[in-house]
């Protein structure tokens, strides 16, 4: 192939990781967009293993690079196969998200667990697969993947310059073609530029908590797990493999930003009542008891102007599910209190939800809510933490398990941690690593200075601490 042809062709990469594969992926989204978008890439997946926690991040990256985001995620089962899933369909995502959480409530915090009988095709529509074979593949794996993803199950070439690519690759094409499956190109990134692969052998050591000396085998052989340029995609690959990323991208036709929309609970409603009529007999009902003497003209004219706003929006089934929730607490007992911005609306404060009256206060509504803002306003809540745990299990038992869930929080490495880890994968002992970690303050967000590491008797200039000083930042 001429070098022209080479840069001119175009490919998807289908199977990349981000820092939220963590120990793993060495780059953010941000960077693997931005670097997909320097490459003329067509689209990138982001498929971190067993979770979808990064995709908003690449939902970000993907919308300021203009760069097609697909979503998927990779696994490995059981008994050692491994594939990844990639979305097709808003159908597709239901049936990823369903099971990740599979996989993720059988097993430990921070592992996951899932075996074929999981793989059932029934529940796994929208989605498209790609079998990541092993250095031995069976044919019995292949066949069995076919079963269950027929149309739409793919072998995954990944080529990294190793000693035997050209002797793989043709093995990989003739089992393909044994099996009557396309093949196709993918990467499986780690990171978005090849000088990020000492960031990534450093996690991969904090991984297996060794140093990077004794990491050996679980060390990549090179740093060629990055987004590599088409040219030297096209020099590696055949034609027809890259162009069938193309056609795996163009059946991707889920959007996370246009196809996900929330369901609010129908059983928030009476039978024969729509969530406009009910939210409005709940807020007269909240209006005779918080002025039982009659409401002001100013506090009329607010509720009116608020339920207008709120049934122009469609967010009366969110106020509803607010009110269910504290209805239940104080019903136990159970002190609660909203607060934030939600202390500027009426019909907070007629719900029961906040104690302040806007009215009264001459508070601005629109701090909570407007027209130009399109998503429903964040009501904060109090619980007392002695009894939190009684409303989360009403909330569990209320709406059903398969729809109620703890938003998570994802903890990011501070300096100090990521020092203190640097160090011992770089194989300093306990005490050298302790006093490292003292060269930054225990929120910093910023990598060691010079004046700082001469304090702990460190010289900044030595290449070892230039290296983690780098690793650490």
């Amino acid at each position: 192939m001429n070098v022209g042809a080479a840069e001119a062709a175009s490919y998807a990469e289908l199977h990349c990781l981000s820092d939220f594969s963590f120990g793993r992926g060495a780059s953010s989204a941000a960077e693997l967009f931005e670097r997909a978008r320097q490459q003329g890439y067509a689209a990138l997946a982001i498929t971190d293993e067993c979770s979808l926690a990064g995709i908003v991040r690449a939902l970000e990256a993907s919308r300021e690079t203009g760069v097609p985001l697909i979503v998927g995620s990779e696994f490995t089962l059981d008994d050692g196969l491994r594939l990844v899933l990639l979305v097709e369909t808003r159908e597709g995502y239901s049936a990823l998200c369903r099971l990740i959480t599979l996989g993720r409530r059988r097993s430990a915090k921070g592992e996951y667990t899932l075996g074929r009988a999981d793989l059932d095709p029934s529940a796994l529509p929208g989605l498209l697969a790609l079998w990541l074979p092993g250095a031995d593949p069976s044919r019995e794996d292949g066949a069995w993947l076919k079963q269950r993803f027929d149309g739409r199950l793919w072998l995954a070439v990944e080529l990294h310059r190793g000693p035997d690519d050209a002797a793989r690759l043709q093995h990989l094409q003739a089992l393909a073609t044994a099996l009557g499956i396309p093949a196709v190109a993918s990467g499986d990134v780690h990171m978005h530029v090849r000088s990020r692969r000492a960031l990534q052998d450093t996690m991969t050591a904090i991984r297996h908590r060794c140093t990077v000396a004794e990491a050996g085998s679980r060390l990549f052989p090179n740093g060629e797990r990055h987004l590599r340029t088409r040219r030297a995609l096209a020099a590696i690959h055949p034609p027809e493999l890259l162009r069938e990323t193309l056609r795996i991208a163009a059946r991707c036709r889920f959007d996370l930003g246009q196809d996900l929309g929330y369901a609010y609970p129908r059983e928030l409603v009476p039978e024969g009542m729509t969530p406009q009529d009910w939210l409005r007999e709940l807020v007269e009902a909240g209006v005779r008891e918080r002025w039982p003497e009659g409401e002001t003209a100013e506090a009329r004219a607010l509720v009116e102007k608020e339920l207008a706003l709120i049934r122009r929006k469609g967010y009366e089934p969110y106020f509803l599910t607010v009110h269910d929730i504290v209805r239940y607490a104080r019903s136990r007992g159970i002190l609660c209190q909203g607060r934030g911005s939600a202390a500027n609306s009426v019909v907070c404060f007629v719900l029961g939800v906040t104690a302040i009256d806007p009215a009264r206060m001459g508070l601005l509504f629109e701090r909570f809510l407007s027209d130009e803002r399109n998503e429903p306003p964040d009501i904060d809540i109090d619980f007392e933490h002695e009894r939190r745990e009684e409303v989360i299990q009403y909330i569990y038992d209320r709406y059903g398990r398969e729809r109620a869930a703890l938003a998570a929080t994802v903890i990011r490495y501070r300096s100090r941690s990521a020092v203190r880890d640097v160090a011992r994968a770089l194989g300093l002992d306990e005490a050298q690593a302790g006093r490292l970690a003292r060269t930054v303050g225990h929120w910093s967000g910023e990598p060691p200075e010079g004046e700082r590491l001469r304090e702990q008797g460190f010289d900044p200039d030595s290449r070892a601490m230039r290296q983690l000083v780098a690793l650490s930042g």
